[in-house]
């Protein structure tokens, strides 16, 4: 009888060791989270805007904000085709989610129907005059375009026109004082007649030797000079505004700004209107901060750009937690995962579900979502996007293979802990949530778990192979 006792004496301490030792692996396992967490962002936890636009402000995106496409990457098909093609996507992508669309530029260039618009020759030739040897543009006719800004602008999207203002191609040759040469600066017999521009319309001239930047031999516009400015932005008839007003464009992605001064976007916005980001390929975040804040612009988040690149590509998921655009200013950072000049992310979806978790303006790459990738998980995380990913961001744990931060919702919306692993097998954590006594689940299906967080708002969640996984309340 006493060793009956004794022996079911040891079997209950036994038990409650081990239930002790499991709460308290537990409670080591909650400090060891909760001493990593890190709040990365601080502000009032809107959604990133782009404003209205030219359909009388009907533009509205989600909880989350609004999620760009680049509608097209280099060399798509020639033959005049591409503004249908892109139109006949509009209604789907708007289904999708997905609320704005950048197009290519849009003005007939130095190689007419073969070029992909970055040499400039008319800025107000849309496929409507014969010239550089064609009528249309490679992408097509000044009313397929038209009619493609229509549709977008009916399927509740914007549209914003790639803007390339460093540099001509196609004048004719003229002799230039400024050199002692002739040089191809004469586009005084351009079709459209407007904004004629001739040798001191370019550096060298009469206002200096050079600004910020010139590409590849090309004639490099001079933004000092007055008669410029007038034509860009400051006439009623404008590049800008006929851009605008006439062609309905929302909004410019600025080529190559490194190529002149911030003071030229800052004052184009100011005059103009639109959302605007600006292509300043540079990975040092001081650098993107300072011009967006001097060009008063988003800026392509080329740092983040890179930071993902050594993460998902080479094991160091460790390096999200360095700075980026995004962290510095979310209402001026515009993310991408790839586009029409450089596409050196290997490992994509996760990338994309840090984009589409992360704050910023997230950009999906046409290819990606029309050809390499599963559309099927990229509309489930542009939903995710747009109906989850709200607040300021806290991340929870990092190492070389793991990756999770929380989005700390705003305006009654819940927010989400997103879990990235680069590992090949599954992973699980505790984390910190801002949940306490709720279910949820992960809303990318890749988990089957249905857990509930405990009183102190803590949850054991999961994640899959060289996967994500994404949680948020079940409602």
């Amino acid at each position: 009888m006493k060793k009956t006792h004794v022996l079911v004496s040891m079997l209950v301490l036994l038990a409650f060791n081990a239930c002790q030792d499991r709460d308290e692996n537990e409670n080591l396992k909650k400090e060891e989270v909760h001493n990593k967490i890190v709040n990365v962002t601080s502000h009032d936890g809107r959604p990133f805007s782009t404003g209205s636009g030219s359909a009388a402000g009907k533009f509205v995106s989600g909880p989350g904000g609004g999620v760009l496409m680049q509608g097209f990457y280099w060399d798509v098909p020639e033959g005049g085709t591409w503004w249908n093609v892109v139109k006949d996507k509009l209604a789907a992508w708007s289904d999708s989610g997905i609320s704005a669309v950048w197009l290519p530029p849009a003005s007939k260039a130095q190689n007419g129907a073969y070029s992909m618009g970055y040499d400039p020759t008319d800025y107000y030739d849309f496929g409507n005059f014969n010239q550089n040897g064609s009528v249309e543009t490679r992408f097509g006719s000044r009313t397929e375009l038209e009619a493609l800004i229509t549709k977008a602008h009916a399927e509740n999207m914007q549209v914003y026109a790639d803007i390339v203002i460093n540099h001509n191609s196609g004048g004719q040759s003229q002799a230039n004082p400024f050199t002692g040469t002739n040089t191809w600066t004469d586009f005084s017999g351009i079709a459209s007649g407007k904004f004629q521009r001739s040798y001191n319309d370019f550096y060298k001239n009469s206002y200096g030797n050079n600004d910020e930047g010139a590409f590849g031999g090309f004639p490099d516009l001079c933004h000092a000079n007055p008669y410029v400015q007038d034509w860009l932005w400051g006439r009623d008839d404008s590049v800008g505004k006929y851009y605008k007003n006439v062609m309905k464009f929302d909004g410019w992605r600025f080529d190559y700004v490194k190529g002149f001064g911030p003071w030229v976007v800052n004052t184009w916005n100011s005059n103009v209107g639109g959302f605007s980001v600006g292509e300043l390929w540079d990975s040092n975040v001081n650098t993107l901060e300072w011009w967006a804040n001097n060009a008063n612009s988003s800026v392509f988040d080329f740092a983040a750009y890179y930071k993902m690149d050594e993460a998902f590509d080479n094991g160091n998921l460790n390096v999200l937690n360095d700075d980026m655009m995004w962290k510095r200013n979310p209402y001026k950072a515009v993310t991408f995962v790839a586009n029409h000049d450089t596409d050196i992310i290997n490992n994509k979806m996760p990338a994309y579900a840090y984009i589409l978790t992360h704050e910023g303006y997230p950009t999906i790459f046409y290819r990606d979502y029309e050809e390499w990738l599963n559309k099927e998980r990229l509309n489930n995380l542009i939903w995710i996007h747009n109906n989850k990913a709200t607040g300021t961001t806290s991340i929870l744990y990092t190492d070389n293979d793991e990756y999770i931060a929380r989005r700390n919702g705003y305006n009654g919306n819940p927010g989400l802990v997103v879990y990235i692993n680069n590992s090949s097998s599954w992973q699980e954590r505790w984390v910190e949530t801002n949940w306490s006594s709720k279910q949820i689940k992960d809303f990318t299906g890749h988990s089957s778990w249905y857990p509930t967080t405990q009183g102190d708002k803590y949850v054991k969640i999961q994640c899959p192979p060289n996967s994500y996984s994404i949680w948020s309340l079940n409602q």
